[in-house]
This record gives C-alpha cells, structure tokens and sequence, in this order.
C-alpha cells in the first residue's frame, strides 16, 4: 500500500454500525443491513436513503444537521439492531405479559415497531444524558454541600475529570461483556473495510484483514469528543455566569447539548476530510479509546462487513467522497 492512499487521498462518507452477528452500513444513497444466520447465510437488506434535509434544507445547515443527524442516525440503528436480533432470539421466558398483549391488540405491527423505536432512541438518550451530565453534576454539588468554600472554578474542574472518568468506566464494562465481544468484532471489521476501501484495494478478506481496526470517525471518538466540547462550553458559560444550584446547572448542559452535537458533528467532518499532524493529535484519545469498543474481527465477518459496503456503494464515482 503507498503512503498516499494511506495518508488520506481519498475519504469516503459511508459509515457503520455493528449489529448482533451482523453490520449496518450508510452510504449516500442508501443503507445496507447484512447479516449471518444461524444457518450461516448472509442476509441482505437494502433500503434507498430518504433524508430529511431534502425535504427541509434547513436541516443541512451546519451546526443544525450535527443534532438531526444523530437522531436519525440512532433511529435507524435501532431499527437495524431489532431486525438482526431476529434471526437470533431468546429462549421463551414464560407466557406475555398482560401489557404486551395489550400493545399486540391495539396497535398494528409497524406501529408497535415505532413505538418500541422511539422508546429505545429516548431511553438510550436519557441514559446518556443521565450518566454524563446529570451524574458528574450531582456528584460534583456534593462539594459545595462538604466544602462550601471550594472554588467554583475546582468544581468546573472536578465535574469534568468526573465525566471523562464515567465514560471511560461505562467502555471499560461494555467491553468486558461476553455477549457485546462479538458485536465489537463486527465493529473492527466494519473500520477495516472502510480502510481497505479508502485505499482503493480489492474488497477481498485478506485485504480487509491486514488494515487497522481504529477509525478516526467511529462512534465512539464521536461521543468522546461529544464530553470534551461539553465541558469547554460549560466551563466558558459557568466561568461566565456562576451557578452553584445543581439543577440549574443540569437544565444548562441540556440547553447547550444541540449546540455541543453540533459542534462536534463539524469537527468529525474536518478531521474525516484531512489526514496530517495536528488531525492524528486531536484524534488520538477517542482513537485509543476505541481498543475498548472495537475487537479483531475472523473472517466470517469481514465476509459479512465487506458484502454491506458493496451493497451500498455509489452508481456515480466520487459521489461519497468527503
């Protein structure tokens, strides 16, 4: 491989996302999901891309389509994760519940669908909002309680050492799952395919396997820098306007949380269109980071993460260049 197609000379836009025994990927026009059974076949399932911002265009203004782009990128993925888990359920645990044959009479199939959508999309954004923002500031009004003439400044300070330390605890736990180690095989085979793609090599396992699992715009440096530029801003708003009430301060970070997506949706773009030193420094904690979220892949996977990407590959040439 020469250095320059490895440094960067082309970048695509599809992205991914690790499903159970299979992987989700976007490109410009659609979205392929492909899994392996139980029998061990490939299923495939392919959807054209139906965008927002084509029906509103202020949507793909910068700094708006960070927010709208998270939320649709998080509705599709739990649509795609339910629909892997099919193919692999549970043993039955006993009769349905009174309430699950309740939402079975009342409400279609597709609907149930969207209603269990939406609360998985709401449940996965409070939990997160909860861990890394209510948490570290109700942790941190503590302080104040023990110690009221501790500086504001400390607290600030103490608040955001909190956040990184709870995000990295959440990755340390994730990663020590059995069931979730698979799921981030298929996470290291989606980045690699991508990489043998951005360097123009033939889709083949081999080629896939020989490139490296950590990628510069996987999810996971994305939610890392989500923390970081948190804690700039509200270290500037709180260095501006004291607060010291907790739940103030919790309504603060909610309020700056669109403006934080957003910032950080721009910031992935730059870093996913240029390849020099200063991108590899400000990329290097969220790309260490993804040893815990991101396992080496065999090649029945790589199989299934190369089959996704061809799936959803441009007619037009370019087309999905950054």
């Amino acid at each position: 491989m020469t250095e320059e197609k490895r440094s960067g000379a082309f970048r695509t836009s599809i992205g991914g996302q690790a499903l159970i025994e299979g992987i989700l990927m976007r490109g410009p026009e659609k979205q392929a999901v492909v899994v392996r059974d139980q029998e061990g076949n490939l299923v495939e399932k392919v959807e054209e891309l139906r965008l927002i911002r084509d029906r509103y265009p202020v949507l793909g203004l910068p700094l708006i389509r960070g927010t709208v782009n998270f939320l649709d990128s998080m509705v599709k993925g739990v649509k795609a994760l339910m629909y892997s888990a099919d193919f692999y359920p549970e043993e039955e645990a006993g009769q349905p519940s009174k309430f699950e044959l309740w939402l079975e009479k009342h409400l279609s199939s597709k609907k149930l669908e969207s209603v269990v959508v939406a609360l998985a999309v709401v449940m996965g954004v409070g939990l997160s909002v909860f861990l890394f923002m209510v948490l570290p500031t109700v942790l941190t009004g503590a302080i104040l309680y023990f110690f009221p003439g501790f500086p504001l400044w400390g607290r600030n300070l103490v608040e955001g050492l909190l956040k990184i330390a709870i995000f990295l605890l959440y990755l340390i736990v994730c990663s020590r799952q059995k069931d979730i180690y698979r799921v981030f095989q298929y996470h290291g085979a989606e980045h690699k395919t991508i990489f043998c793609y951005e360097a123009r090599l033939p889709l083949t396992v081999e080629n896939v396997r020989a490139q490296p699992r950590h990628h510069p715009r996987c999810g996971t440096s994305f939610l890392f820098v989500v923390i970081f530029v948190s804690i700039v801003f509200s270290s500037i708003v709180f260095g501006i306007w004291p607060m010291t009430n907790v739940w103030l301060r919790t309504l603060v970070h909610l309020l700056l949380l669109p403006l934080v997506v957003g910032v950080t949706y721009e910031f992935n773009r730059w870093v996913g269109r240029h390849d020099n030193g200063l991108t590899r420094i400000l990329t290097a904690p969220g790309m260490w980071l993804q040893n815990f979220t991101t396992n080496e892949p065999d090649d029945s996977m790589i199989e299934c993460a190369v089959r996704s990407l061809e799936l959803v590959l441009p007619q037009e040439t370019g087309k999905d260049t950054w």
